[in-house]
């Protein structure tokens, strides 16, 4: 493990333009897409469509509230320490450590997804190799300089994108020549026929939106990296502006081949939807070529999430919310101590795995679900702090303003608190109600026992007052 020095705790500027572009998108874009949007389908049949256009568009909203307030306080805390600055010591406090338990146990996830993957090919290795195997990897990448982190996830994500564009243009090419797939005619048709276009009317929309939510989720990393961009004011705006469209393009875009190639009811009931698409091209290794994405898919999500977790971490230590050796950095410029105890929970998730398998990752769903959606509300709520005290102090926009605001601020608000109403109708929904209320009281429980002085007092965050009064809309 590099060493550390009391003296050496300033994270370094190592992440270009591309390399933050990449990361946002990466990571919405996972498992959950490859394998999960059966789910999502079944769910409201091909008026899911519309669910993921409307989710995509409050998605959109919560990435330019946080990329206003990233591109005013360029700090690696992120969402946790605008929290702490606009709503106060305590919400700082509850937002990061939740974020930071979120990514840890959906880590565990990826990290158990990892040896699944690699049990089509060797079915005869135990699990726990290839979950240590990832581990160490990942754990191992995230103790390099920060640059080396935005590379692989490049990397990772590129390969990500360029199977979903190779989906869709291979669908495209399936329905315009109406080649048959699976047994099935290609075509528009798929769209309303077998129950019409929304089987299940509005109510299957309303439902199919918590699932919806939840595969956005984890874009919100993209306010972290803004303590160790070159230049946040330039990078994080063209991110915000571009990322969320291309999500929403590839998630509608792709779903709308499949709901075209195949009668919505039959799609996922035959393995991964994008393995039925791959193989009616006629690839007869599809299986193969999907199973080393999603692998490439959780090892890229561990990747994030280490880095998310462990500046998330870095940022609360800063507010007096965790450990002072936590803003320790390695001569990379790596926080180690957040590194060191993210591999501790995934060590502790491996024992959990071989314990209770079917408990521990119904406890990660729901948790995640509940994390997500308690995350971008305080992201939204936060933003509309600063823009208030802005407005009464007369404080000119630091760029890249969030348009619309206040009244789309609320119209977001409120769907997130529809999605949270949403959840009281499911048995995981309601878990994710139980689990996430038990977490929150025990956080405020070590708010108020375990943080001392420093962390109950407001903080103050830096302006980059070169670019006030500048718009980047």
């Amino acid at each position: 493990m590099p060493s550390t020095t009391p003296h050496h705790t300033d994270l370094k500027r190592g992440l270009s333009l591309r390399h933050i572009r990449f990361i946002a998108l990466g990571s919405a874009i996972g498992t959950g897409l490859f394998y999960g949007s059966s789910e999502t389908i079944q769910a409201a049949g091909p008026a899911v469509l519309i669910a993921y256009i409307i989710a995509g568009c409050a998605v959109f909203l919560v990435m330019r509230a946080l990329g206003e307030m990233a591109v005013r306080h360029p700090v690696a805390g992120s969402f946790s320490q605008y929290a702490g600055r606009y709503l106060g010591p305590r919400m700082g406090f509850l937002t990061g450590w939740t974020f930071a338990f979120e990514m840890m146990i959906v880590a565990i996830a990826d990290m158990t997804a990892v040896s699944m993957y690699m049990g089509l090919w060797f079915p005869d290795t135990p699990g726990w190799v290839w979950m240590i195997a990832a581990m160490l990897l990942i754990g191992g990448l995230n103790l390099m300089r920060v640059s080396v982190f935005g590379e692989m996830e490049f990397w990772f994500t590129l390969v990500k994108v360029s199977t979903i564009i190779a989906m869709i243009a291979g669908g495209l090419y399936l329905i315009v020549f109406g080649v048959s797939t699976g047994g099935y005619e290609p075509g528009v048709n798929h769209l309303v026929d077998h129950g019409g276009f929304a089987p299940f009317g509005v109510w299957g929309i309303v439902m199919s939106l918590g699932i919806v939510v939840f595969s956005f989720g984890g874009i919100e990393t993209l306010g972290v990296t803004a303590g160790e961009t070159g230049d946040p004011q330039r990078a994080i705006p063209k991110a915000v502006n571009t990322v969320p469209v291309r999500i929403l393009l590839f998630y509608v875009l792709s779903l709308g081949v499949m709901l075209c190639l195949f009668p919505w009811d039959r799609i996922g009931s035959e393995g991964s939807p994008f393995v039925q698409v791959f193989a009616g091209i006629g690839i007869p290794f599809a299986e193969h070529l999907i199973n080393a994405v999603v692998l490439t898919a959780a090892l890229s999500a561990m990747n994030s999430i280490f880095y998310a977790a462990s500046r998330t971490m870095y940022g609360l230590a800063e507010q007096g919310h965790a450990p002072r050796g936590f803003t320790n950095v390695s001569r990379y410029g790596v926080p180690v101590w957040p590194v060191a105890i993210i591999m501790a929970s995934l060590i502790a998730g491996l024992g959990l795995f071989l314990w209770i398998p079917e408990q521990l990752f119904l406890v990660v769903a729901s948790t995640a679900t509940f994390a997500t959606i308690f995350t971008w509300s305080s992201i939204l709520l936060s933003h509309h702090r600063m823009r208030r005290q802005m407005r009464r102090d007369g404080t000119p926009s630091a760029g890249f303003a969030f348009p619309g605001w206040p009244v789309l601020n609320y119209v977001v608000l409120g769907f997130m608190a529809l999605v949270t109403v949403i959840l009281a109708f499911t048995g995981p929904g309601r878990t994710a109600l139980a689990v996430g209320v038990v977490w929150l009281l025990l956080m405020l429980a070590a708010y108020r026992f375990l943080v001392k002085d420093q962390g109950h007092k407001p903080i103050d965050l830096p302006e980059p007052a070169a670019s006030a009064g500048t718009d980047r809309s």
